[in-house]
């Protein structure tokens, strides 16, 4: 009988022991995804705490997390048998990349996929704000009747600043730039300007620009508190801010202030530097209450249409990189796009970024007298991948030995 390119069955591993653990209600469809693969998957709607995530872990091959689930060296020391990490989410900051480089623990997330969801709800609170919509609308729940052009403007000619240039900031330009606003940005990288955007050579100069600032940073410790009590002081005085980014990246305490003394005319912020882990668990913020504040429950990328996406391609690359070895937009790892393979054995190597690595692979398989028909190897500063491809029959004592080579992470026969 015959299992995957062609090779005997009971070479495979069998994809029954393949377990799937997806925590934080991932979309259903990577659930459907694993499952229709052969993988075993278990499902939780809510993040779990490190004691209670080191109880589940033991014998969990593929491990999928979204935002609110930190990735520590305690965790991964408790998943000895863990070969990735699917981040169902843009944001990898929550998992300590370190500790899976030594552990040979792959990460895979979805740099794209919610991209747009997000770049919507950024534009659709800054109209909110503008026309101060979001207070309006709660009076009038209230029962007041508050008919006034007060404090209300078009987006039309006003500045936007955009703060963080990549995928989501240049997508959220464009869009602004259509509905006839002026659009700045600043970047710590040099980026193409798209339609009529300006950059600021500093962040202060952006600030000081803008009617509008919008952040769409990364998680980098760097950008902790990136606005705080003299950054906000230098925005222009009944200006907005925008922070569908990072938790971390504005000091909440400050905003209040500045909002309360009326120096900033509003504020939408979807992300804290703490959240609940849970929809039941309760939630705080200097925030609440303040007028012309609009704050959402981290829902950025929380559309149907985003979650699906994502759904789809994390699944997807995670189950190539552990049915083929092809380690295309890892996070972490060194990216190899490996080619289709037929009748051949496939045995995956993970080590130390180390001079002569190569060269004690091959002696094992020389001494084994075995034939390789293709190999690859890529490495980064810390770890290196190598695969390799050949046409014979080997016995267990092949991948042992590949284990017991100094300075081996993890060796797996894939078929």
């Amino acid at each position: 009988m015959e299992g995957t390119n062609g090779t005997a069955k009971k070479t495979s591993y069998p994809k029954s022991k393949i377990k799937v653990l997806l925590l934080e209600n991932i979309h259903a469809d990577a659930a459907k995804t694993f499952s229709a693969e052969g993988y075993p998957v278990k499902t939780a709607d809510r993040a779990l705490d490190e004691a209670d995530l080191v109880k589940e872990l033991a014998d969990v091959r593929i491990l999928g997390i979204r935002s609110k689930t930190k990735i520590t060296g305690h965790i991964l020391a408790a998943a000895p048998r863990l070969l990735a990490i699917g981040a169902f989410c843009i944001g990898t900051n929550q998992i300590d990349f370190a500790e899976c480089d030594k552990r040979g623990v792959a990460v895979f997330n979805a740099p794209y996929a919610n991209s747009r969801s997000v770049v919507e709800l950024a534009l659709g609170e800054i109209l909110m704000l503008l026309r101060k919509v979001f207070d309006k609308s709660v009076q009038l729940h209230a029962g007041t009747w508050n008919k006034s052009a007060s404090g209300s403007f078009e987006a039309r000619g006003k500045r936007l600043g955009i703060v963080g240039y990549g995928n989501i900031g240049s997508q959220l330009s464009v869009l602004a730039e259509a509905l006839g606003m002026e659009v700045y940005f600043y970047d710590i990288e040099e980026k193409l300007a798209l339609g009529n955007a300006k950059r600021c050579k500093t962040l202060a100069e952006l600030l000081r620009k803008s009617d509008v600032v919008s952040l769409h940073v990364d998680g980098r410790a760097e950008n902790k508190n990136l606005i705080g009590e003299k950054e906000l002081a230098r925005m222009r005085p009944g200006s907005y801010l925008v922070n569908i980014s990072r938790g971390h990246v504005v000091n909440l305490d400050a905003l209040a202030r500045h909002l309360t003394a009326g120096h900033l005319a509003g504020a939408a912020v979807d992300v804290f530097p703490e959240e609940p882990k849970g929809n039941a668990d309760p939630f705080t913020s200097p925030l609440q209450g303040l007028p012309n504040v609009i704050l959402t429950p981290h829902i950025g990328g929380s559309t149907e249409e985003a979650q699906k996406n994502i759904a789809g391609y994390v699944a997807g690359r995670v189950i190539d990189y552990v049915n083929t070895g092809d380690t295309s937009m890892s996070v972490n790892f060194p990216n190899v796009r490996l080619p289709l393979l037929k009748k051949a054995h496939r045995i995956i190597h993970i080590h130390e970024n180390i001079p002569g690595m190569l060269a004690r692979v091959n002696e094992i398989f020389a001494a084994h007298k075995i034939n390789i028909v293709g190999q690859y190897l890529k490495t980064t500063e810390t770890i290196g991948y190598t695969i390799t491809d050949i046409e014979s029959t080997h016995g267990n004592e092949v991948i042992a030995a590949l284990k017991a080579v100094p300075h081996t992470i993890k060796a797996r026969i894939l078929y």
